[in-house]
Formats: C-alpha cells, structure tokens, sequence
C-alpha cells in the first residue's frame, strides 16, 4: 500500500540517478507513443477510403455486357452481349432481394468530342440517362433545383441534372443554371438541377463533375437507343449480401441473352461490396500490425527497466540488508521494487500517451477532414488508451519482478558484508 514515506522513497529512487531513468524511461514512452500514433493512422486512413465508399451504396454492383467466349445453342462465339429492358424486368421479377436495378445508358465524355452547347459556349462531357433511384445508389448533393423523377421518365421529359464543373463551363459566374436550356447532340434539354458529389467538401472527382443526368426513357428516345440498356447498377436490400447474390444475378442474365452459362467472360461486373470487404479486410491487418510492432518496442522497453531495476537492486544490496535486519519482511522489499518499477513504466507510459494525443491533435489541425485524398480524422478509441494502461501496469509488475525476486532471496548478513 502507498503511504507518504514510501512515496518519498520511491521517488529518491528514480532521483538517484536522472540520467538513467530518463533513458530507461525512454523506452515505454516511445513504445507506447508509435502504439498510439500508428493506430491512430491506420483510423485516419481507414476514415478516408470508407468515407470515399460512404458516398455510394457498398452493398452493390455494376454489371455490363463483353463478347461472349464459347459458342452456345447455334449462336457463334464471339458474340456481343447487349442487355435490353426486358432483363431489368426479369432481375427484378425472380430476384426480391434486390431494392434496386437501375438500367444505365452512357455517351459522350468529357475526354471526347464538345457533344454540350449553350449559347457561344460548348465543352464535351458524359451524359448519362438514369432512373430517379439512381441517386441512392450514389448519393449527390442537390445543389439546386432537383434531381431527375418518375415524372420525367413517364413523360419523357427533356430534363438535365449538371454537374458542378459542366455549370463552370457553361455559364457565368453568378448565373443561375436552373431553367436554361443547353443542347445535347443537338436536343435541347431544360436544365432542372445541379449537383455535386456528397459529403465532397474539396470538390468532386473530375469525372462526376463533368457528368450530366437525363432521364433514361428521354435518353433512349433522344439517342435512338430503343429498348437497349448500356450497363446496370444493382443494389440488395440491407440483410442480403450483393456479393453472395451476384452469381444468381450473373446465371439469370446468362439466360436471358442465351449465353453458355460456363461463360465467365461474357458478361462483365464490379463487386463494390466486395471490393469495400477487401480494403477494410486489409486495414485490420494493418492495425494488428500496429498492436505488434507497439507491443514489441513497448517490450524493448520493460526489459530495459527490468535490466536497470536489477542493476538498482545491486546497487541497494546494503540498503536491503538494513531493512531486512530491522525487521522488514521479504514482501515488504518485494513490494517496494514492483512499487519502483510500476511507478517509472506508469509516468513514462501515460507520458507516451499524452505526447501521443498530442501528436494526434496537430494532424487533425493541419489536416481538417476532406483536405487529404483518402485520410480523414485520426483517432484512438478511448478503449485502447485503457488497454494500454492495463498494459503498463502489468508491464511495470512483469518489469520489477525478477528484480524483486532477486531482492528477496538476500540473506540480511550477506547483504550487510557487501561495500
């Protein structure tokens, strides 16, 4: 039990020689500092890339049609697979565990030829015809007006949703879009919103800047696209993994186009839930890196207080002689050295912590959320502050152990013949 006389005696222990503590001390400090830092930069990063996924529904996929690489009932290999509308329909007729089937059409791109005008002013991006659903299968933020709705698809509306940077090119500072019209492919489109990606405080991705959405039904009509769908964007409804449906997605599709349904080529597709599980899978393990390479330093650390605790209790050697001749028992000097040890692994541990904090707070000063591609708010649950005390305490004991035990096995007569 600490009283005021045996703290006194353990910090005159420590203050006997400085030099040494401050370097044996240095040890915890560090281990535990690189603990804390490099969790906390394994949060930042995992934050930043789920943040980049958190503006699109993960539990989704996109599926698009190649050339077919066998042969099947008479058709050649070869073949080009083009969906059609009726397949939206069959997906969503056999399959109730997909919330939504979004057919997509696509022309354009802001890499190619000028396809956008508007009075003088003309620039090429990609026009995309879309269902309303679409824009909770990739959150946007209206910016004004409104995004494209069943109204428009049912009447076929000449309605268009401009990207932030497609309003940039188009019209003047100040202007707003909302009500023009702009030309597309020479048809004229009324503009009824604008949009930038969500939760994007830095700007968009170049390309979802420049993008435009019309509806799919006037986009069909406009484009001479008749029933066709270019690509589609599936998405299961919570509790169904996407991925464990994908294969069922990928064997209806098969029947419907009259593919071999051993063709793995024939229809292409992009797992977004799996890609997600994949990146999270390899955050964890760059977090369990993180305990180990914390706990190995942190270790280098207690066998330096437990190699100067022992040096300590051979240099006290006289000292224990005195205590144990005066009556104090083999528990007493026991406790007195795990008391040392624990005490010095304690200070120079929660002073890691706290430098650690600190360290934690200067990057997220200088990097606010949003300003670092794939890195946003560092932190460290208080969960793992509280392990690491844990750690330390158990430390300091482990540290001080042999050293104590040491202690202990001095016969007081030995100890005082010792100069």
């Amino acid at each position: 039990m600490f009283n005021k006389e045996r703290w006194s005696e353990i910090l005159e222990a420590l203050n006997a020689n400085r030099f040494r503590t401050l370097l044996t001390a240095f040890g915890v400090f560090w281990g535990i500092f690189i603990l804390v830092l490099l969790l906390a930069l394994t949060k930042g990063l995992r934050n930043g890339v789920s943040a980049d996924f958190g503006n699109f529904a993960t539990n989704s996929m996109f599926m698009w049609g190649q050339s077919t690489s066998k042969p099947y009932n008479g058709l050649p290999k070869g073949r080009r697979v083009q969906f059609k509308l009726s397949d939206v329909e069959a997906l969503k007729r056999e399959m109730p565990e997909l919330k939504y089937v979004s057919p997509r059409n696509q022309l354009g791109g802001y890499q190619g030829a000028n396809n956008v005008t508007r009075k003088d002013k003309t620039g090429a991006f990609s026009v995309s015809g879309d269902y309303p659903e679409f824009i909770e299968q990739q959150p946007m933020d209206i910016m004004a007006g409104r995004f494209i709705s069943y109204s428009d698809i049912n009447e076929k509306r000449k309605s268009a949703v401009l990207g932030k940077d497609v309003v940039k090119a188009l019209y003047d500072y100040g202007e707003d879009p909302v009500g023009t019209y702009i030309k597309i492919n020479g048809v004229n489109f009324m503009v009824v919103g604008t949009f930038k990606q969500a939760g994007s405080d830095s700007g968009d991705s170049e390309e979802e800047a420049n993008t435009i959405f019309v509806p799919f039904t006037t986009f069909s009509q406009a484009f001479n696209r008749a029933d066709n769908v270019g690509w589609m964007a599936i998405t299961a409804y919570d509790g169904n993994s996407i991925t464990d449906l994908k294969e069922q997605v990928l064997s209806i599709m098969r029947k419907q186009r009259t593919i071999d349904p051993t063709d793995k080529r024939a229809i292409g597709n992009f797992d977004r839930a799996e890609a997600f599980g994949r990146i999270t899978g390899l955050f964890d393990i760059l977090q369990l890196v993180g305990y180990v390479v914390g706990a190995l330093i942190l270790m280098s650390g207690v066998i330096g207080i437990s190699n100067i605790m022992l040096i300590v209790v051979k240099e006290r050697t006289k000292e224990i002689g005195v205590r144990r001749a005066l009556g104090a028992t083999p528990l007493n000097i026991k406790a007195q050295i795990l008391q040392e040890s624990t005490v010095l692994t304690m200070i120079s541990g929660m002073l890691g912590i706290a430098a650690g904090a600190g360290m934690i707070w200067c990057l997220n000063f200088f990097i606010p959320p949003g300003t670092a591609d794939n890195f946003s708010s560092p932190s460290v649950d208080v969960t793992v502050a509280l392990f690491a005390l844990v750690i330390l305490i158990v430390s300091g004991l482990l540290a001080g152990l042999i050293p104590a035990t040491r202690a202990t096995k001095m016969k007081p007569i030995d100890a005082l013949r010792i100069d």
